[in-house]
């Protein structure tokens, strides 16, 4: 394995991303769509800025192919807003590395999250082979409400929000969550400064005395 230590941007094609996940939150990817066209409308300069700051962290593995390990939700939008083109950043060359080697690495390091969208992990087959193919969780999506409202702090562990998403799964019905975000948000907010949740990464409830 051939670790980069020096950031060597690369421009790829949105559609030839590889995920390394199954799901993301679609509500999140609506609101990045937003903000792009907000930015992409208001002044070209703008958007060429914005793309060169959001560099897309990625592995290249089996076919010289990119595989993303961040960024899905960005990755997403943009491809729906028409971007055909996005910088990566290679953090590891593991081309060399065969299908099976190449998927057991990935998920040593922390860089592949082969859950679905009921919280269940599959195969690394049911990993989409397209950036376009992810499939929607809304618990991803109220996770990344909370972190916004302040119910938990950012936090570099690898696939926080999908911890958090987790927690959620096993707390709200997700017809609940289907029926009415707002409510289900406000309920997840309480539950996020419990106790319950003193494991999760960028817990910021209350410690008794």
């Amino acid at each position: 394995m051939v670790m980069l230590r020096e950031p060597i941007l690369h421009p790829v094609p949105i559609e030839e991303l590889r995920p390394t996940q199954i799901t993301v939150g679609m509500r999140e990817v609506k609101a990045k769509r937003k903000a792009w066209r907000a930015k992409a409308e208001a002044e070209d300069e703008k958007a060429g800025e914005f793309l060169g700051n959001h560099m897309v962290p990625a592995i290249r593995g089996p076919r010289g192919r990119y595989y993303v390990i961040d960024h899905h939700h960005l990755s997403l939008a943009l491809h729906e807003e028409g971007v055909r083109d996005i910088l990566v950043t290679t953090v590891a060359d593991l081309s060399r590395l065969d299908q099976d080697s190449f998927w057991f690495v990935m998920d040593c390091h922390d860089w592949m999250h082969p859950f679905d969208e009921d919280g269940k992990r599959r195969g690394y087959e049911a990993i989409p082979k397209s950036i376009k193919d992810l499939v929607d969780d809304p618990y991803r999506s109220l996770a990344g409400e909370l972190r916004r409202h302040g119910g938990y702090a950012k936090d570099t562990t690898p696939f926080s929000e999908f911890l958090w998403a987790d927690f959620l799964r096993r707390r709200l019905k997700r017809k609940d969550v289907d029926r009415d975000f707002d409510h289900a948000l406000e309920r997840s907010l309480a539950l996020a400064k419990g106790r319950e949740a003193d494991y999760l990464p960028g817990w910021c409830g209350s410690i008794a005395e």
